[in-house]
């Protein structure tokens, strides 16, 4: 297990953590939160041990092997396929071990590292790189590019792959979600659950962590404090300490009853659509959990709309796409739409579908290829960038940009465009001091989106089009634009892999896909399953392209023998009868078998969720270990049936196949 015991760590003067004491157990997937700065990074330095602790004890088996996805962006033109085999440290050790027998002609070393490789997974490497780059939303043209022809999003995705390739005891990833959209993320929510070691997680999409987490370690005021379950129930759990602390309650109820207004007033609003009703739950969260976000520092809200047109958009026989060469590329065509005031509506679409596409052309960065976008009278669109440096320039400050905006609205800015006005509301943004004066370039993700997010409210928009607004927020920041959001009187379009925030602020969505744009009639748990097919059907449809480039002739040769044969006789009946008569005695036994390994199953996993629930209870660390120990055991004995399982549901399929 890794255990800290009174530990302080410092970065330079500033003191992170101290006498900070926590246990954490094998097998445990623990999301790490806290504010910007709190020292969640830090202690991964710690846990990596390119950082020691200034004070007290820690502890980490030495056992263990540790994987990570390296920050850095990788420049080399092996494939992309190779690159990920690399990840694999331990095959890549044995393949260096088999070369240097070769080399020295040592037929003994030679077969012990034959033996080795095959216990490594040498036989399957390739094939298990591949499925995790093709489930990170790469195409299976794609999987023998060299890595330096991908973008820099891309090649990060080839990183997050790497390190899920490397066998570990414990896994640490740090804002894994940054780079993916939401198909790649529902593919990586389903491996993590299936990964048996440790897992430690920094992230600001609370779904993910929902999803993939059952502890949360929340660093606070320099101390580090354990909750069982994960981000909603810590969230809930902390709700409930601080109303209990009364001088601090006492503080926030302005705050909570403004909070509960607007809940109740949009509560009020949502229809029995699916995706409503999935907005009221997110808001009924936002209402059970007020004191929480009462509590956070930073909060901001969009300016009322100086007029409201209606329609915002009439969208007419348009194509969008953009132009290479001048040759025209197509993605989606015949798009008959109208953006009504007030509509708050969620896009969604697997990667590539031209999701960005569509709200850059509304954003008026690319013209559409054909039909007409008409505008209603006066509209004024709020456009957030997936790219920030798209709307931004590296070299200005933040007073610059705000000088250049507010010049270019003139008089219909509803602000002074004095200096100190302008420093004034940058400081609602959190851009205070020197900082108003410091080169956008050398910022992070989160200051420049922020910035963005300041100058959008300057604008004064009745349009929101956003693409992908949280990739750099923090969680505090990501709950203060889903308030604001809730709280514009105008309309949203939104791009965003967040689905706390879309479930929060859409009332609607519009799915893009197969070339064109069709309402989606269900709420993201549907949009999930939706990915799933679609990722099963792109897969099968490779693989029967891939056997059809390898065999055309058997399998033209097979249909041939189907239209040519003729009515079956009766001999022929019994024959097939007598042939599944045997196949139904073979498999029997084995289909008893099943049936009793999924009771087995069934009692196991029971006993998990349990367990997993007393975790979530006030206990004492000598029973959280208890727990730990049992959960691993528990979940050593779930692989173990799963591969009995396995074995048997082969072995059915084999028999069928010999007969």
């Amino acid at each position: 297990m890794i255990t800290l015991n009174n530990v302080s760590l410092r970065r330079g003067a500033k003191l992170l953590l101290d006498k900070a004491t926590v246990t954490l157990n094998p097998g445990e997937k623990v999301g790490l939160v806290g504010r910007n700065g709190a020292g969640k990074s830090t202690l991964f330095a710690l846990l990596n041990g390119s950082l020691h602790e200034d004070g007290g004890d820690f502890s980490i088996p030495k056992v263990w092997r540790m994987a990570q996805v390296a920050q850095n962006m990788p420049e080399t033109s092996e494939t992309a396929t190779e690159f990920v085999i690399a990840g694999d440290s331990r095959l890549i050790e044995l393949r260096q071990a088999l070369q240097a027998a070769e080399l020295a002609e040592d037929g003994m070393a030679m077969a012990h590292a034959h033996v080795d490789l095959a216990d490594a997974g040498e036989h399957d490497a390739s094939s298990r790189a591949q499925a995790l780059i093709l489930g990170l939303g790469f195409k299976v043209s794609e999987l023998d590019q060299p890595v330096n022809s991908f973008s820099g999003g891309w090649r990060m995705r080839l990183q997050l792959a790497r390190a899920l390739m490397c066998p570990s005891d414990l896994l640490l990833l740090d804002e894994p979600t940054n780079h993916l959209d939401l198909d790649a993320l529902v593919w990586l929510e389903a491996w993590l659950k299936r990964y048996t070691g440790t897992m430690i997680v920094i992230s600001h999409d609370r779904e993910f962590l929902d999803a993939v987490t059952n502890v949360t370690l929340h660093i606070e005021h320099a101390k580090l404090n354990r909750y069982g379950g994960n981000y909603s129930s810590f969230e809930t759990m902390r709700a409930e300490q601080l109303e209990l602390q009364q001088a601090s309650f006492a503080k926030q109820q302005e705050k909570i009853a403004h909070l509960q207004k607007f809940i109740t007033r949009f509560k009020a609003k949502a229809s029995k659509a699916k995706q409503a009703q999935s907005r009221v739950k997110a808001l009924e969260r936002m209402e059970k959990i007020a004191p929480v976000l009462a509590d956070a520092e930073f909060t901001f809200e969009f300016k009322e709309p100086q007029n409201l047109p209606n329609p915002m958009l009439a969208i007419s026989d348009a194509s969008f796409g953009y132009r290479v060469d001048g040759a025209e590329k197509i993605i989606i065509k015949n798009v008959n739409k109208s953006v009504l005031a007030g509509q708050r509506i969620g896009i969604l679409g697997a990667n590539g579908q031209g999701k960005s596409t569509l709200v850059k052309t509304i954003a008026r960065t690319m013209p559409q290829l054909a039909g007409t976008v008409t505008e209603g009278k006066g509209l004024n669109i709020g456009y957030f960038a997936q790219q920030e440096l798209d709307v931004l320039r590296p070299e200005d400050n933040p007073m610059e940009h705000m000088i250049r905006l507010a010049k270019e609205l003139g008089p219909q800015s509803a602000e002074s465009g004095k200096e100190q006005d302008l420093r004034n509301f940058l400081g609602t943004f959190n851009f205070a001091g020197d900082m108003v004066k410091q080169a956008v370039g050398t910022m992070s993700g989160g200051e420049k989106a922020r910035l963005v997010l300041a100058m959008i409210v300057w604008q004064r928009p009745n349009l929101l089009l956003l693409d992908e607004p949280t990739n750099h927020l923090d969680l505090a920041t990501r709950e203060a634009l889903s308030m604001a959001l809730n709280e514009f009187e105008g309309t949203v379009m939104l791009v965003s892999h967040d689905r706390a925030l879309l479930r929060a602020v859409c009332d609607e969505f519009w799915l893009v896909g197969r070339g064109e744009i069709k309402p989606f009639d269900g709420d993201l748990d549907d949009y999930q399953q939706y990915l799933l097919n679609e990722s099963k059907r792109l897969r099968e449809e490779a693989k029967l392209a891939s056997e059809e480039t390898v065999a055309p002739t058997t399998i033209q040769t097979t249909v041939s023998e189907v239209k040519k044969s003729p009515i079956q006789t009766s001999e022929q009946r019994k024959l097939e009868s007598a042939r599944r008569q045997e196949i139904n005695a073979q498999i029997k036994p084995i289909k008893k078998q099943i049936e009793k390994l999924e009771k087995v199953m069934a009692e196991l996993q029971l006993e998990k969720s349990q367990l997993e629930a007393r975790l979530m209870e006030p206990i004492q660390a000598q029973e959280i270990a208890q727990i730990g120990k049992k959960l691993k055991s528990l979940g050593d004995e779930l692989n173990s049936v799963e591969e009995q399982w396995m074995d048997c549901a082969a072995q059915i399929e084999t028999i069928e196949s010999n007969h």
